[in-house]
């Protein structure tokens, strides 16, 4: 889904990239509430992941392409301000170091797969956690659904922007179809993908998991030397 250089044009991409600007903004003010020493370390583990599995990359039409985002799995593991930060630095590092997407359109790059996956997943995940049982194969559920449903938001939010300023010489169906259409394909091993890792933190650490927080109750440790050193009742 990586939109290159002159694929859009500049007044919308202008548009985009203000867009992009103030959602970053709202994600650094936001972060610093998301962020600890706990944390912090599983951000950028995240990014990390997000990186990699962004590197597969799926033709669909007109120079465009699809691949998995990381924009709901971020979100759920260290929250949805943090998530948008952990995608658009990853974006950013991938148009400078891979050519992976136009400088001149990296507001429009940051606007579908950062700032629209985060906001369609990570809201559809906290509207379903209202309404199931709080255990983990809720939040695992959860998780897969939201990831389902963000990956073809940021594709029509793509097509959205291509009706707006697109210079191809491809017409607005054509492009709805192939974008919309893989997309929902590859929304469904991204939402594989997002449950197995959130079920997996969810299983050794619940606590990290910040879209769960105040749902799962933390592991408690048990020793047999913790246990041993209780004094034993006095017996009358």
């Amino acid at each position: 889904m990586h939109v290159p250089d002159g694929f859009i044009d500049a007044p919308v991409s202008i548009a985009a990239g203000a867009v992009a600007v103030a959602g970053v903004g709202v994600a650094l003010r936001g972060a610093r509430r998301e962020l600890d020493d706990r944390t912090a370390p599983l951000a950028g583990l995240t990014a990390a992941f997000v990186f990699a599995a962004q590197m597969l990359n799926f033709p669909v039409a007109s120079g465009t392409s699809g691949h998995l985002l990381g924009g709901t799995l971020a979100a759920i593991l260290v929250g949805p301000y943090t998530g948008v930060l952990c995608v658009s630095v990853v974006l950013l590092m991938q148009a400078l170091l891979f050519a992976d997407g136009g400088l001149t359109a990296l507001g429009v790059n940051i606007t579908t797969m950062a700032l629209v996956t985060v906001v369609a997943g990570y809201g559809l995940f906290r509207l379903l956690l209202r309404v199931l049982p709080k255990s983990r194969a809720s939040v695992s559920g959860a998780a897969f659904a939201a990831a389902v449903v963000s990956v073809p938001a940021a594709a029509v939010a793509f097509t959205l922007i291509y009706a707006a300023g697109g210079t191809a010489d491809v017409s607005i169906g054509k492009v709805a179809a192939a974008m919309i259409g893989v997309h929902v394909l590859i929304g469904i091993g991204e939402a594989l993908i997002t449950a197995v890792t959130v079920s997996s933190v969810l299983a050794v650490r619940p606590d990290l998991v910040h879209g769960a927080r105040g749902l799962m109750k933390p592991l408690e440790l048990r020793t047999a030397g913790r246990d041993a050193a209780e004094p034993e009742p006095s017996r009358a």
